[in-house]
């Protein structure tokens, strides 16, 4: 095993490109694909990818705020003085990996952005604390467990056609989480995702010394004290702004405020979307900081994280667009449903659907390119629609193990490049591919 994880990381050391090159990378290859497979013109191709090019605009909004606030939730005080004490319990590097993993995959598996926030945020305070910790390891640990929100309380595809109204409720009604996230198989699929992934994770580490790469608090130091010094700064020249940039009434009330639409959503029937997980994550922010000046200063800190996403989610969604324009993603399913019954089409379409999330990696925007093509397979063959979306969506989390699109966040929290890091995830990709493909062929046969 240490052979093979040194291969991966030496070999992702030396061609792996920074995820914008292989955003841009993606982009022309699906232009290639489109024109020689699908036999469409450049000029039809380079039209599809340009209307679609601002398609995830608010997705990318929607993303980013939940990014950069999620980060300043997860640095409030109470919740920093838990992480704390919970590194204070570990003392050993393998402990260490296993903690890391372990609130990387229960934060993604209550919500996806939580999960990969605070998983980054504690992989850094246990790799500045246990001496001896692989750092690269460690954040690539707690980002393995981000694979978990593909059967979580925020899975994208089940809470989707869990809801009336969703775009294909025509073709396959609604189905109930009881019948996705919460079935036998996949809360079976959950528990050996979550038992095993931080065991392979600990024995990942590095047995001799001289391969461990530690944590350095330089950066992070630095970043700290001078935030530590503006702060004092303002609070020493005390003047009529400065008060109110530091007032606890003024947080408390708007938090208050913003609270009380919560609540009144919920109560007049409202969902759990987006718009309402952000508004949740921002006004229990501001309670949690105190003041307003406290707010900024962490927010500052969390706009880092949202950098690339920014740059990059609209190359994707002219991946998306090529994809769906040109035919692309019907050719390639199909090549996995001419090989299918209905107790196998599940297992290919998870496969399938690991495919084409290199090019359409955001859950809800990889069901409407995928969803419908693989429902109509699902009414010809007999298959249950239920398990048929459940592999699409493990398809996209299994996938996301080693895409570029989200581990964005958790590189800017650990000032590390894609290149450092992926080796281990592509080892952990493998597992947790072993487990999403045994569950869905189990369920397809059992039922």
């Amino acid at each position: 095993m240490a052979r093979l994880t040194n291969f991966f990381t030496v070999l992702m050391r030396k061609y792996l490109p920074d995820p914008f090159v292989f955003a841009i990378g993606l982009t022309l290859l699906a232009v290639l694909l489109a024109v020689l497979v699908e036999g469409q013109n450049i000029v039809a191709t380079a039209a599809d990818w340009g209307k679609g090019f601002w398609n995830l605009l608010a997705f990318t909004t929607q993303v980013a705020v939940m990014l950069a606030m999620g980060y300043v939730l997860a640095r409030a005080p109470i919740v920093d003085r838990l992480l704390d004490r919970l590194v204070n319990l570990v003392h050993t590097p393998r402990t260490a990996i296993i903690a890391a993993t372990l609130v990387g995959a229960i934060g993604s598996y209550l919500n996806w952005a939580f999960g990969l926030v605070i998983g980054g945020i504690v992989a850094t305070k246990l790799a500045s604390k246990v001496k001896g910790v692989h750092y690269p390891l460690i954040i690539a640990a707690a980002y393995s467990g981000f694979s978990l929100y593909g059967m979580g309380l925020s899975s994208s595809v089940p809470v989707l056609v869990s809801t009336p109204g969703h775009p294909l409720e025509k073709a396959m009604g609604v189905v109930p989480l009881s019948d996705t996230i919460f079935a036998w198989p996949m809360v079976i699929t959950t528990v050996v995702t979550i038992v095993t992934l931080p065991l392979l994770n600990a024995w990942l580490h590095p047995k001799k010394k001289e391969e461990v790469i530690e944590y350095k608090l330089e950066a992070s130091a630095q970043r700290e004290v001078a935030a530590g010094a503006e702060l004092a700064l303002q609070q020493e020249s005390v003047t009529l702004a400065t008060k109110l940039n530091n007032s606890r009434i003024l947080s408390l009330l708007i938090g208050l405020l913003g609270f009380t639409y919560i609540i009144y959503h919920f109560a007049t029937g409202g969902s759990l979307d987006f718009n309402i997980i952000n508004f949740i994550i921002l006004f229990g922010g501001i309670l949690l900081l105190g003041t307003p000046a406290n707010y900024v200063t962490q927010l500052n800190e969390g706009i880092k994280t949202v950098s690339g996403i920014l740059l990059q989610y609209p190359f994707y969604a002219g991946i998306m667009a090529i994809m769906a324009g040109s035919g692309l993603v019907d050719t390639i399913s199909a090549i996995f449903v001419k090989l299918s019954d209905a107790s196998t089409l599940p297992l290919w379409g998870l496969w399938s659907s690991y495919i084409i999330n290199f090019f359409a990696p955001s859950g809800g925007g990889h069901w409407v390119v995928q969803g419908p093509f693989m429902i109509e397979a699902a009414k010809q063959l007999g298959a249950p629609f239920n398990q048929v979306s459940m592999s699409v969506m493990l398809g996209n989390a299994w996938n996301d193990l080693i895409q570029p699109f989200w581990i964005l966040p958790v590189l800017a929290i650990s000032n590390l490049k894609l290149k450092d890091i992926m080796g281990y995830l592509v080892i952990m990709m493998l597992w947790v591919g072993v487990i999403f493909s045994a569950g869905v062929l189990l369920w397809g046969y059992l039922g």
